[in-house]
Formats: structure tokens, C-alpha cells, sequence
């Protein structure tokens, strides 16, 4: 089942989903100790991550894993581990990171990252995004990877930039106990509204989801 959390405008929207998470990081402490967290890529999230930086949370019990990654070299401005160690990682005491050897292939890169999370049977929290095609993490509508039951696969023929790349599967997106998505802006507002029509991208295959969104992305006029 979808929940809708709807804001007036992204920086709230970036502010809501952050105290979600900041909730839902305390509630895996409380039950289990430790909290594994899988993390999106791309521009739309920073702000979140920011403002989640600033929270008072024992960090050393959080374990950080990427959504997905793009294989490019380390330290590529276009990565996504780059992105998160700006906005995130770099401000925390400690930051428990696993990130995805991307720069080695996608093959071996996707081999290395299974064995990092074979322990874990299911994420506590998946962050994720969502394109103006329906993708999360990198899979993307059409895509062979879609259909590949590992856990973490490697992706060819993207039809973004660069073609090759590395993302947890459908298969481990649904296991999280918790799927956040934050999509806002008026690109993102046709996508949802054939996602609230019924209609299958590779973003709302993952299970229940919780959106945060703003007023332009589900055309609700501000009062």
C-alpha cells in the first residue's frame, strides 16, 4: 500500500522524509541494535541526507549501502558513493559505508557487493529515488536487470549515462521492511500520476512505499 506524504515544496519535503528516516533508524535500534540503510544516488536527495547529517543518532550502529552505483572511476563527480560522502558521510563521527566497487566492472563489481550483503537478509530502510521513466536505483523499464533474481546485478545498455552500472535487484528493493521514495518537482508529476492510475514501472514493483513529495510533483495547488 502507497502512503502519500505531501509537502508544500522540496526543501519540506526533504525535511519530512529526513525525520522519517531519522524514526524508522530508531525504531531498527530499538529492536535490533543496528540498522542497515540502503542510499540513493543523484541530485534530488542531498538536502535530506544534509539535513539527516545533523541528527543526533549513535552512528556507529548504522551501516550505509548504495542503492546503486555508476561505473566510473573512484572519485568521479557523476558517482553516487561521491555525492553521499559530501552531503553525508563526511559530516558524521563515524559512517559505516559499503560502498560498490563500481570502477572494477559491473560483472565484478556486482560479484563483490553480493558477498559485502549476503549476511543481511533484509534492509532496514530503503531510501531510493525515482526518474521521469519509472527507474529506481538503476533499474530502468525494459531493462534485462529487471528481470534478474541476484541480489545485486550488473546493468548494461542504460539509457542514461553511463551505460554500465551496478544496483540492488527488484528481489532485495522488496525485501526492505521499509521503501521510501522522494520525488518532487513537476518532471516527476506525470510519472506518479500513471503510478496512482494503476499503471507498472520499475519503481512501484518494489512493494509498499512510502512518498515524499511536493505539490508540483502531484499538481495539488499551494493554498
Amino acid at each position: 500500500m502507497h502512503k502519500w506524504h505531501i509537502s508544500k515544496d522540496f526543501e519540506e519535503a526533504s525535511q519530512s522524509a529526513a525525520e522519517f528516516i531519522v524514526k524508522k533508524i530508531q525504531q531498527s535500534l530499538q529492536k535490533n541494535n543496528i540498522c542497515h540503510i540502503v542510499l540513493p544516488g543523484g541530485k534530488t536527495p542531498a538536502k535530506c541526507l544534509s539535513l539527516l547529517a545533523g541528527e543526533d543518532l549513535p552512528w556507529e550502529k548504522i551501516h550505509w549501502y548504495l542503492g546503486d552505483e555508476r561505473c566510473y572511476p573512484l572519485g568521479h563527480e557523476e558517482r553516487n558513493d561521491v555525492m553521499l560522502e559530501k552531503n553525508l558521510w563526511s559530516h558524521l563521527a563515524v559512517a559505516n559505508v559499503h560502498a560498490i566497487p563500481a570502477e572494477l566492472g559491473a560483472d565484478v563489481a556486482a560479484t563483490l557487493y553480493r558477498e559485502d550483503i549476503c549476511a543481511i537478509d533484509s534492509f532496514d530502510i530503503a531510501f531510493l529515488g525515482m526518474g521521469e521513466d519509472g527507474h529506481t536505483a538503476s533499474l530502468f523499464p525494459g531493462n534485462k536487470a529487471l528481470s534478474d533474481s541476484r541480489s545485486v546485478v550488473p546493468v548494461y545498455d542504460s539509457p542514461k549515462e553511463p551505460a554500465e552500472r551496478v544496483s540492488l535487484s527488484i528481489v532485495t528493493l522488496r525485501r526492505a521492511a521499509t521503501k521510501i521514495v522522494l520525488a518532487c518537482g513537476e518532471s516527476k508529476a506525470e510519472m506518479l500520476v500513471r503510478i496512482k492510475q494503476g499503471e507498472s514501472f520499475p519503481v512501484n514493483s518494489i512493494g509498499d512505499i512510502d512518498w515524499f513529495v511536493d505539490q508540483l510533483a502531484v499538481n495539488v495547488p499551494a493554498n
